[in-house]
């Protein structure tokens, strides 16, 4: 059984990729991963925030096909 990874989307990035690799990862709409991370931030006063940015910050970034074939 292969283990997924979890990288950040480039392709269906937004902002850093967060959201869309999380979505990936769990097989979840990223829109769905999207909205509850803006609510988190709202409700939160802003902890949503930084915990996207530490996120972006560990989170490798998904290396692209061409990358890949190397």
């Amino acid at each position: 059984m292969a283990r997924k990874k979890l990288y950040r989307n480039t392709k269906e990035k937004m902002i850093g990729g967060v959201c869309a690799g999380l979505g990936n990862f769990l097989d979840v709409d990223p829109t769905i991963i999207r909205l509850g991370w803006a609510i988190l931030t709202i409700l939160s006063i802003g902890v949503g925030l930084i915990a996207y940015l530490i996120a972006w910050a560990i989170i490798p970034e998904e290396k692209s096909q061409k990358s890949k074939k190397k």
